[in-house]
């Protein structure tokens, strides 16, 4: 259901056939694009971003220190949003859109969507809520448990699908600031949003996407992908996944911390 993305690489006649599978069960295709390091400053320039219109973001997950749950196709993530009420998500991934029970589809929260980069994709459902006030600091400090974040539902969609962890026993991942700006190129009929992910250690990953409905997606693909290629934004550099990153860097570094001197 899933592919992971070491290399960029061009989807094999069987993935081909996999996504059109997936395409009539999904609500939205997100369609990203890592910018290797060297190409960032570039393609910043090249697009027309101005950093003022920005929106800084941060973003806190929730997983055991060996990362059971994401193991489990399971990712639980609350964000902080400048200007913004928090939200949190209960992520299960991959998913089959027609496996999916008809009561969870008919809530308005839950969403399907496809996430495609070059050489891979991969299918989730997400059911996300807003938060009525601020708990996610306090979650991070201590002083709240991790329940606080979600609701009853959503709850309810972890205990589904836990390996058999409680709720309230997981680590906080986190957080990691994020930079997001929503733009639209000159030329371009499409709004783009670029995400700065900034790790702890220094290190940094710049996504593009664009989100299309499911039966836009190969001529938006072919629209975007002329567009990038004509503004200079390389396309063949290897492609990573921010949460994937995200989470083993934070899992190695609580593991560190538990270790005995």
């Amino acid at each position: 259901m899933s592919t992971a993305v070491n290399q960029p690489t061009t989807f094999t006649n069987e993935q081909l056939m996999e996504v059109f599978g997936l395409l009539p069960g999904a609500d939205s295709v997100e369609l990203k694009l890592t910018v290797p390091d060297a190409n960032q400053r570039s393609a910043v320039m090249s697009l027309g971003m101005d950093p003022l219109e920005g929106q800084i973001r941060q973003v806190f997950f929730y997983d055991t220190p060996d990362l059971a749950l994401n193991a489990a196709g399971l990712v639980l993530r609350a964000r902080r949003i400048q200007g913004e009420a928090e939200d949190s998500v209960v992520k299960l991934r991959p998913v089959d859109p027609s496996k999916l029970s008809p009561k969870l589809r008919k809530l308005p929260e839950f969403g399907v969507e496809v996430d495609a980069m070059p050489g891979g994709f991969v299918c989730s459902g997400r059911l996300r809520e807003r938060l009525a006030r601020p708990v996610a600091r306090d979650v991070a400090f201590g002083t709240a448990p991790i329940r606080k974040l979600f609701t009853k539902q959503q709850r309810a969609l972890f205990e589904k699908h836990t390996p058999g962890v409680e709720m309230d026993d997981l680590s906080v991942l986190g957080p990691i600031n994020i930079f997001k700006l929503k733009f639209r190129p000159a030329k371009f009929d499409r709004k783009l949003v670029a995400e700065l992910w900034l790790y702890p250690d220094g290190s940094r990953i710049l996504e593009l996407s664009t989100k299309c409905l499911p039966a836009e997606t190969f001529q938006v693909v072919a629209e975007t992908k002329a567009f990038l290629h004509n503004h200079g934004v390389d396309m063949t550099g290897a492609q990573e996944t921010k949460t994937k990153r995200a989470l083993e860097f934070f899992a190695a570094e609580l593991g560190e911390a538990q270790s005995p001197a």
